[in-house]
């Protein structure tokens, strides 16, 4: 009996040192962050910004993969499936773990079940743009487009985020749009530039570079009061549409069964550079506000998020085309 509990216990031992160990060690090789959009795309930029970060903290390459589709449906599907072992991570965001679901027929994934939950790296608005030789300088200036001639407006639609602007618009009084869906930000841009599209809805980060060269001119931003991150910038709600608000967020999520220690030590490293000025101004700079907070916290967040709007994609029918 006793050689037998001298084995129990080394093997207790083993078991419970593991994820200690595992945490020690990690990172031990580059580890690839998949960012489900086109490069240059709001989530990339942070994603980007960050895994240089972590890469001079942690000590191994934190290199980012873009792998676009299907509102986000490809990387994330792909990121579900990898191995939990802490080397391939996904910066998910509000259509990847919230919107996807109720709207596609298929995601490939479950976003409450397939992931391990990291951090809220950061929140932000939508906005609405035009082309600086627009006729539009305000929504009631789209509106009467809109309504002297039916889809004379079309609208570039980048994202999941995008569509829900758009569709909320259609449902509260701008009707008679057109959206046009595209793969990502930069396509999406280069027609709105072109004039291939006379609207465009995309995230502050990767729209702000274009509105303060004077490339592209902000109509309102999404939040319900204005942002810090486009001064002066009125909100949809302020132009004839009360409680308008929808915001989008980018949280770091692993695969799940990902070694809890492993989550920890990514948490904490994040917490570090989210608590430093310089960072927290850069993330404003490129469009975020800076999140935080624990795994359970992300979690319990897109859990609200799913309740508050399930019921509102239904209603409004929204479906992938």
């Amino acid at each position: 009996m006793k050689p037998l509990r001298m084995i129990a216990a080394l093997a207790a031992s083993v078991l419970f040192t593991q994820p200690a160990s595992a945490a020690d060690s990690y990172p031990s090789k580059p580890v690839r962050i998949i960012v489900p959009y086109q490069a240059g795309q709001g989530t990339d930029v942070a994603a980007r910004y960050l895994g240089e970060y972590l890469a001079r903290s942690m000590g191994q390459p934190f290199i980012v993969e873009n792998r676009p589709g299907a509102g986000g449906n490809i990387g994330a599907s792909e990121a579900a499936r990898a191995a939990p072992d802490g080397y391939t991570l996904l910066m998910g965001t509000n259509g990847t773990h919230v919107l996807n679901q109720y709207i596609y027929a298929s995601t490939n994934f479950d976003p409450a079940k397939d992931f391990a939950p990291i951090m809220l790296v950061s929140s932000f608005p939508m906005v609405l743009l035009t082309a600086p030789g627009s006729p539009y300088n305000s929504l009631s200036d789209l509106q009467d487009a809109a309504k002297s001639k039916a889809d004379s407006v079309n609208v570039g639609m980048p994202s999941t985020t995008a569509r829900l602007v758009f569709e909320l618009l259609k449902q509260q009084g701008v009707a008679s749009i057109r959206g046009i869906p595209y793969k990502g930000s930069a396509t999406a841009t280069t027609d709105l530039m072109g004039g291939q599209v006379q609207l465009g809805i995309d995230t502050v980060s990767a729209a702000r570079s274009f509105i303060t060269s004077g490339k592209l001119r902000a109509l309102a931003v999404t939040s319900l009061k204005e942002s810090a991150l486009l001064p002066g910038v009125k909100p949809v709600s302020a132009q004839g549409l009360p409680d308008f608000q929808v915001i989008a967020w980018n949280g770091l999520y692993a695969p799940k069964g990902t070694p809890p220690a492993v989550v920890q030590k990514l948490n904490a490293e994040l917490a570090k550079a989210l608590a430093q000025p310089e960072v927290r101004q850069r993330l404003l700079e490129l469009g975020h506000e800076p999140g935080g907070g624990t795994p359970a916290e992300l979690e319990a967040f897109a859990r609200s998020e799913r309740l508050k709007w399930q019921p509102l994609i239904i209603q409004a029918g929204l479906k992938a085309e």
